[in-house]
């Protein structure tokens, strides 16, 4: 009975590598210590390998020590680790953008805060580089965005300009931008966002589709929030990406639902272990080979009657 647990060995690999970005709605202490709230927060992130938060405003680093410290109570899908920005933002009222990621599968390599010398950024991209359990993709660059929705176009534009800050500085075009884009509906008509370099350029994957909803209330309907794959290699590897419908799900009501947050999270999934799959089947036969002989019965020989 040895080559069922060998078979699962061989082939459990690393697996699926959940990658997400939400919009928390202006998270805060006070928010948080919320049972409802943190409870849900820490179901939503503990389904991700790394996820980039979005809107977290209070100045202190109390919000995500807590939230941490709830995930490593959780369900033993940990330990968690975070990366969080300054404070981002033109006037009184800032953001930080907040990676959180468990560090038993992925490290923080590097991290920069982009160098917006045009000031084209409410809100500047916070880099980060981080390792992969992959030999297909050891490292990818992640780069968050939160827009205003008054300058849309201008800062989406921009985030070309981003790209190619990275590329040069990390020397790698295996990356993935992802937040919450306010690129639909009022904010971006469907002709602009086809206009958007972004999209004209070659080689960017929008894994969130235009028609997706990833907001929660009943009467919006619109792709905010994506997520932007760039690389032959990341690309190679995306197995799935959707917005999560965490109301659904938890079966929260809308009004409970946006005590959390008005967006979905959304999420692209990266199956580390394809590859090794595709090259796979000769060798398994071949390493099987001697359980099975110790299983099977004996051959008979020849009857010579």
């Amino acid at each position: 009975m040895r080559c069922p647990a060998m078979l699962l060995l061989l082939v459990g690999g690393v697996g699926a590598f959940r990658i997400c970005a939400f919009n928390t709605q202006r998270l805060t202490l006070a928010k948080v210590a919320r049972e409802q709230v943190m409870d849900t927060l820490v179901r939503i992130v503990a389904r991700c390998d790394i996820m980039v938060l979005q809107e977290v405003v209070d100045p202190s680093p109390s919000v995500i020590s807590l939230l941490i410290r709830e995930l490593n109570r959780y369900d033993g899908s940990g330990p968690y680790s975070f990366l969080s920005s300054p404070s981002l933002g033109r006037s009184t009222y800032t953001e930080k953008y907040v990676y959180i990621y468990r560090s038993h599968k992925t490290q923080v390599q590097d991290h920069y805060v982009y160098n917006d010398e045009d000031d084209v950024f409410a809100r500047e991209p916070f880099v980060a580089q981080f390792t992969l359990p992959s030999k297909v993709l050891p490292s990818l660059v992640l780069v968050p965005l939160h827009t205003t929705p008054k300058a849309v176009e201008k800062e989406l534009n921009a985030l070309y300009d981003v790209f190619l800050d990275v590329s040069q500085h990390w020397q790698s075009k295996d990356m993935i931008l992802l937040g919450d884009f306010n690129a639909d509906c009022g904010s971006l008509t469907k002709k602009r966002l086809n206009e958007l370099v972004l999209r004209t350029q070659a080689d960017f994957y929008w894994a969130i589709a235009d028609e997706k909803d990833t907001t929660v209330r009943a009467t919006t309907h619109c792709a905010y929030d994506r997520i932007v794959l760039h690389g032959e290699r990341c690309r190679s590897l995306q197995h799935r990406a959707a917005a999560f419908d965490f109301p659904s799900v938890f079966q929260l009501t809308e009004e409970e639902a946006l005590n959390i947050s008005d967006h979905y999270p959304v999420e692209v999934e990266l199956e580390l272990n394809r590859a090794a799959h595709q090259i796979q089947p000769l060798s398994l036969a071949t390493l099987l080979l001697p359980s099975l002989l110790l299983v099977l019965p004996p051959l008979l020989p020849p009857s010579w009657a």
